[in-house]
């Protein structure tokens, strides 16, 4: 069996807490989330901090409310969490849809929204369904807070804007009133890293898009978006055909790689099919349909 590295433990007892370790202990220090992505990687001898700091203890990190006139998810909030909120489905079907398909209870119970946003895996659903609702996410350090969109929040595989000494705290969602959302995915059996996800939300008023947004995960698109396809959407009808030439603008900006998962060809059809699904379904829903 593959065991870490010898590793010092401390425990966070509040934000503050944590980011006075993280830059007394600099580089060596790595913070404990859910630890799914973490462990394995340490047991790998691929991560090697000398010391976690664990965050299970800042209940300041968890909870979902609504902030004036966004939905605001904490960092250490998990994906159990977030599937059973009502107040996120009452918004956005699209939390609950992703959730439902996202690994298993174990995995769900433990991981957390932070911990899936800054892991930053190419695959990531959460990270496909935040650039999809155009959200952002709050940093904080000794210096203060500062706030990300989603869509610039990660520089490329594994690697986000959080710097050395600084905690993603929060992830917040604009509320749209009317808008209809849906999550699509193909996975190669249940609980995997999908082949292919793509999520929408669509907002119909007048018969008219009158906004959309559109992510994709595991099909290299940019920032896990697909803006040429938006544009193309937003001031038009929701008919079949708009919504066939916008999803093939969302496949035209996947890069997807060959790998056990599937060939390349293969992967920019599911981009194409899985987004038309998820927009027709979110155009449908629309409550201005």
């Amino acid at each position: 069996m593959q065991t870490p590295a010898p590793v010092d433990y401390v425990r966070a007892t509040s934000v503050e807490n944590a980011i006075s370790l993280l830059e007394q202990h600099g580089e060596d220090a790595r913070l404990l989330a859910g630890g799914h992505s973490l462990l394995p990687m340490m047991k790998l001898r691929l991560a090697r901090p000398e010391i976690l700091v664990d965050l299970q203890g800042v209940t300041e990190l968890r909870g979902i409310r609504v902030d004036g006139g966004d939905l605001v998810i904490g960092a250490m909030t998990t994906h159990a969490e977030i599937l059973d909120s009502g107040i996120l489905s009452e918004h956005y079907a699209i939390f609950r849809e992703a959730e439902k398909v996202i690994a298993d209870p174990i995995v769900r119970n433990k991981g957390t929204m932070g911990g899936s946003m800054c892991q930053a895996d190419p695959s990531e659903d959460l990270s496909a369904v935040g650039s999809a609702l155009k959200g952002t996410v709050v940093i904080q350090g000794s210096g203060g807070t500062r706030t990300v969109e989603i869509r610039n929040f990660h520089e490329g595989p594994y690697e986000t804007k959080v710097k050395d000494g600084e905690i993603l705290t929060e992830v917040r969602f604009p509320i749209r009133p009317g808008a209809g959302s849906a999550y699509e995915k193909v996975e190669r059996r249940v609980g995997d890293w999908p082949v292919c996800s793509a999520g929408a939300y669509v907002v119909v008023s007048g018969g008219i898009v009158t906004d959309c947004g559109i992510g994709l995960t595991a099909v290299g698109a940019d920032h896990f978006c697909a803006p040429d396809a938006e544009a193309y959407l937003v001031g038009k009808l929701p008919t079949e055909e708009n919504l066939v030439e916008a999803a093939r603008l969302a496949a035209e900006s996947c890069d997807p790689t060959s790998d056990q998962r599937g060939p390349a060809d293969y992967k920019k059809h599911l981009a194409q099919e899985l987004t038309l699904r998820a927009l027709r379904r979110a155009a449908a829903s629309s409550q201005g349909a």
